[in-house]
């Protein structure tokens, strides 16, 4: 059966070519589109992370709190340090961070704004400075007087690099009110956000709003890199909420952010829906050429029943072609798409404005990944394609009466 299949397929080399040809530029395609949204999938999930931690420690219930008292943390250091002996043997980096509200002034022009104070690991300081930064230099860990502007709020307030500006917050727990130096001048990649958003180091922060404070922690893992890896989180967290006790609450960057980790899982679905349009457009093509090969072998299948083959042999041999073509073209086009994947695990850029890269929270370098369960799903969709197209035309030739196929003409 397999034989006469393989045979029939090579009497019409043409066609049979350019079907197989179709089915694996389909096949390339969708690999490559799995290795595209892989990159995507894996590059808003890096730079999150980057931004917010994979892990973040709060006061107990901080969404339920007003007061600013009721969202810091005291004793910073003590328990920065529970933390890193929770984490103790995982290659990560926690950032401390003091957030206050405040009133920004500067040439006579005054904003509302947040301030981020913030204590980095070097490696955080470099990736935030190398992605931000965009004009002098960003606070000094320690410095009491330095503080970066985001650029909208520079304009705002017509402050340049070297001006003196005044921030007010009242209400905190410190002075209440500093006088900076304008270091740096920062790229956000969100306007509204630039104006009204202000960075200075930790220090700075607490002195002006809150000694010995933060308003959380943020935790990067840096062994977890790939979305397929955030199932380890959780475990984490989990571990770390133990060692913290009731008072603090630690949340995985999903809590943080539900709404952005609703669009990352609806990637796949998404892949899923345009990778079944390209598989029922390529199982129309190959239903079409077995339909075409029927048409003209219809006295051949008339002899071969004759001869004494059931209609089940005969459906088998229709089947068997459509399988033959399909499974040749996925191989090839596995190949030649895994091929691209590979490329394109170098890194590659894809070729719109800046502005869309920061619309979606993606890195400007993409790096393409795929998984097996998506090869295995390529393999699937082509052994599905290969039996349904080829189901109409093989009852169809199952329906022929010898003697009328023996003497059909086309």
């Amino acid at each position: 059966m397999w034989r006469l299949a393989w045979r029939n397929i090579w009497r019409k080399r043409g066609r049979s070519a350019i079907t197989a040809g179709a089915v694996a530029l389909v096949v390339l395609m969708t690999t490559a589109y799995f290795g595209m949204v892989g990159s995507m999938e894996n590059g808003i999930y890096t730079r999150l992370t980057q931004g917010v931690g994979h892990i973040q420690v709060h006061p107990a219930n901080y969404r339920d709190y007003k007061e600013f008292s009721e969202l810091l943390i005291y004793d910073a250091a003590q328990t920065k340090e529970k933390i890193r002996s929770s984490l103790e043997g995982k290659n990560s980096e926690i950032v401390s961070v003091l957030d206050t509200t405040g009133l920004l002034e500067g040439d006579g022009r005054s904003r509302g704004i947040i301030l981020h104070g913030l204590e980095q690991p070097q490696s955080a300081r470099k990736r935030f400075i190398k992605e931000h930064l965009i004009s002098g230099e960003f606070p000094n860990e320690g410095d009491l007087t330095q503080i970066a502007l985001g650029e909208n709020l520079a304009k705002a307030i017509k402050a340049n690099i070297g001006d003196e500006v005044f921030m007010y917050a009242p209400g905190t727990e410190g002075y209440g009110a500093a006088a900076y130096i304008v270091s740096g001048i920062l790229d956000l990649g969100e306007p509204t956000l630039e104006a009204r958003t202000a960075y200075v180091s930790l220090a700075a922060a607490q002195e002006l709003a809150a000694p010995d404070a933060v308003t959380r922690f943020e935790i990067g893992l840096n062994d977890i890199k790939l979305f397929k890896q955030d199932k380890d989180v959780a475990a984490v967290t989990a571990n770390l909420q133990e060692q913290l006790g009731q008072n603090l609450e630690a949340e995985t960057w999903r809590q943080v952010d539900p709404s952005l980790a609703a669009y990352i899982e609806m990637l796949s679905p998404a892949t899923m829906i345009f990778t079944a349009i390209f598989f029922i457009l390529a199982g129309l093509l190959v239903m079409n050429t077995v339909y075409l090969s029927l048409i003209e072998r219809v006295r051949e299948f008339g002899t071969i029943m004759a001869l004494g083959a059931s209609k089940r042999k005969v459906m088998g041999m229709v089947i068997s072609e459509s399988l033959l073509l399909s499974f040749s073209g996925a191989i090839i086009g596995t190949i030649l798409g895994l091929a691209i994947v590979a490329l394109m695990a170098r890194g590659y850029t894809i070729p719109v404005p800046k502005e869309q890269y920061d619309l979606y929270n993606m890195p400007r370098i993409l790096y393409g990944s795929i998984k097996l369960s998506q090869i295995m799903m390529t393999v699937i969709f082509t052994f599905i394609i290969g039996v349904f197209a080829a189901i109409l035309p093989a009852m169809t030739a199952s329906r022929l009466e010898p003697v009328e196929a023996m003497r059909f003409t086309a």
